[in-house]
C-alpha cells in the first residue's frame, strides 16, 4: 500500500467516524434534516429491531420525528469503540452504543446498550450510511412513581 493510499484510508476512516458522530448528535439535538442526510438515498436498510425495519431513510426519519422530536424527550447517544474497515468506496464498521433517555414529563428513564453493525458507501465523494443494524444487549427502564 502506497503512502497516498494509507493517507486516503485514514481520511476515509475519520470521515466515517465523523458521519456516525454527526448522526448520533443530530438524534440528540432533534435535527431531523441532518439525521436524514446521514443516510444514502433510495433503497437502504435500517434495522433497529423492536423499533422497526426501514427500507428507506424517509420512513425512518418520519418515525424519529414522531417519537423523539418533543421538548420533554431528552436523548443521549454515546457511540464508542469503532472498528472501521474501508475497501474502496465501501466500508464496514462496528460501534458500541450507550443510550440514555429521559421523559421530562414523567421522570421515566431508559438505558440501553448494544452494538451497531454498519455498512457505508461513498456516494459523490461523501460517505453515507447504507445499511445499519442495531442489536441491544442490555436494557433498563425506570418509571418514576407519581
Amino acid at each position: 500500500m502506497t503512502l497516498e493510499e494509507r493517507i486516503q484510508r485514514l481520511e476515509d476512516i475519520e470521515a466515517i467516524r465523523l458521519l456516525k458522530h454527526r448522526y448520533l448528535n443530530a438524534c440528540d439535538t432533534k435535527q431531523v434534516k441532518r439525521v436524514r442526510e446521514c443516510f444514502a438515498e433510495g433503497e437502504i436498510l435500517i434495522d433497529y429491531g423492536p423499533v422497526g425495519v426501514f427500507k428507506d431513510r424517509d420512513q425512518f426519519v418520519e418515525l424519529f420525528r414522531v417519537m423523539a422530536c418533543h421538548n420533554h424527550v431528552v436523548d443521549l447517544h454515546h457511540g464508542a469503540n469503532p472498528e472501521i474497515k474501508v475497501e474502496g468506496d465501501s466500508a464496514l464498521a462496528r460501534w458500541a452504543l450507550f443510550y440514555f433517555n429521559i421523559d421530562a414529563r414523567s421522570g421515566a428513564t431508559k438505558q440501553l446498550g448494544g452494538i451497531y453493525e454498519d455498512e457505508y458507501q461513498r456516494i459523490d465523494g461523501e460517505w453515507k450510511i447504507f445499511r445499519t443494524t442495531f442489536k441491544a444487549h442490555s436494557f433498563h427502564n425506570t418509571e418514576k412513581a407519581g
